[in-house]
């Protein structure tokens, strides 16, 4: 199986005090702060940009958790736009990105400019960690034995399904495509796919469903930077260890 995660000794001393996986943040810092308030380690499923008020100090944050050992986040289907801006690409107009890059260019984020795209290269479009198995949009068995390709590169079906979920070719009224949950029942017996991308809950909660496969598929994307809030998870190391994660 492909880990993709470096078990180095403060890593492992994280995980000791369980693993906190986090939902899509959309620039809102402040509950990102409550967010990561903890000694456990952590796993944003990606999206830290653009529709809140400050991804800049999203960003800030993250690079500042990373560069202390204390977790790491998956590049989101927004966090690619950002890196594909960063390079010159030229992308069609998008007002959530471009509010993004507005606050970027501003003299008090002079810092989060000059780390942002290494720090969106080197984000991987999904991990696997023992029986879990952590994306942005959504699941093929394939991620399970398959290292991610570079995340701002060209766009491989494995590296969509990651970042765009599971579509139909069909557009939905917003404008947006749509999106369906066939994947879900793909996910072998045992295993958990935690992923963002769709917001699927109800009552503010993260989301759970199974499939037909024996696994299942937990949704944590609550609508944080639009309207609604942020949800994370605790997962106990006692957890992690019964199901195949060596700490």
């Amino acid at each position: 199986m492909y880990t993709g995660l470096f078990l180095d000794e403060n890593v492992k001393a994280a995980l000791r005090k369980g693993l906190r996986i986090v939902g899509d943040v959309h620039g809102d810092l402040q509950a990102f702060r409550h967010a990561i308030a903890t000694d456990r380690f952590i796993i944003q499923l990606g999206d830290l940009v653009d529709y809140g008020p400050d991804s800049a100090g999203v960003l800030r944050l993250m690079h500042d958790v990373m560069a202390k050992g204390r977790g790491m986040f998956l590049i989101g289907n927004h966090d690619r736009k950002l890196g594909r801006a960063l390079l010159g690409k030229k992308l069609r107009p998008d007002p959530p990105l471009e509010a993004t890059l507005a606050q970027l260019h501003q003299p008090e984020n002079a810092d989060v400019l000059e780390f942002a795209l290494d720090m969106l290269q080197d984000a991987p479009a999904w991990l696997a960690l023992g029986r879990m198995l952590f994306v942005h949009g959504a699941f093929d068995v394939r991620m399970l034995m398959e290292p991610p390709p570079p995340a701002l590169g060209r766009v491989t079906f494995l590296l969509s399904r990651a970042l765009f979920g599971e579509t139909t070719n069909r557009m939905q009224k917003d404008g947006f495509p749509e999106r369906c949950l066939n994947w879900v029942n793909h996910i072998p017996t045992g295993y958990t796919v935690y992923c963002g991308h769709d917001q699927r809950s109800t009552n503010g909660c993260p989301l759970t469903i199974p499939g037909r496969a024996g696994g299942q598929a937990i949704f944590t994307d609550t609508g944080a930077g639009k309207g609604g809030h942020l949800a994370w998870l605790d997962v106990p190391a006692n957890f992690m260890e019964d199901i195949g994660v060596s700490l």
